[in-house]
């Protein structure tokens, strides 16, 4: 009778387990050690709902995190250097193609815009969503990107 090796699991060696899981692992140890209101910040500051945050920092979802909004995160989330590279070494380990540009780090300020309550709550996060996008077009086309 043939013996049956079991499979060597292809594990990473940047700490085990699937690239985006591990890089989501880094942003939500820096998320819990945080002030509360972080995760409706970053909500704000990238023009989405609460549950666009919940998939790309929870490592129980499989959504990935765009490159165009790693900027904003460690802005909001007030990476250390250490926790940067961490972060962006496993993302790298995960999106071979899509590497954030080097060096293009623009520091973000805070705006706070004052608009109309509606009345509805789903109007208004229509509105809030509305805004975000558009600011966040209108920064990459003043910046050119």
């Amino acid at each position: 009778m043939k013996s049956v090796k079991p499979r060597k699991s292809k594990k990473r060696a940047t700490g085990g387990g699937d690239p985006v899981t591990l890089y989501k692992r880094i942003l939500q140890t820096v998320i819990a050690t945080r002030p509360s209101g972080t995760r409706q910040r970053l909500a704000g500051a990238l023009g989405k709902n609460r549950s666009f945050v919940s998939q790309i920092t929870s490592p129980n979802y499989a959504t990935p995190i765009p490159a165009r909004h790693l900027e904003t995160i460690f802005e909001i989330c007030h990476f250390s250097p250490d926790e940067r590279q961490r972060f962006l070494d496993a993302y790298s380990e995960a999106h071979r193609r899509r590497l954030p540009a080097a060096g293009k780090t623009q520091r973000l300020r805070p705006h706070t815009v004052h608009l109309p309550d509606l009345g509805d709550d789903a109007r208004n996060r229509e509105l809030d969503r509305a805004v975000g996008d558009f600011v966040q077009k209108l920064t990459r086309l003043i910046g050119g990107g």
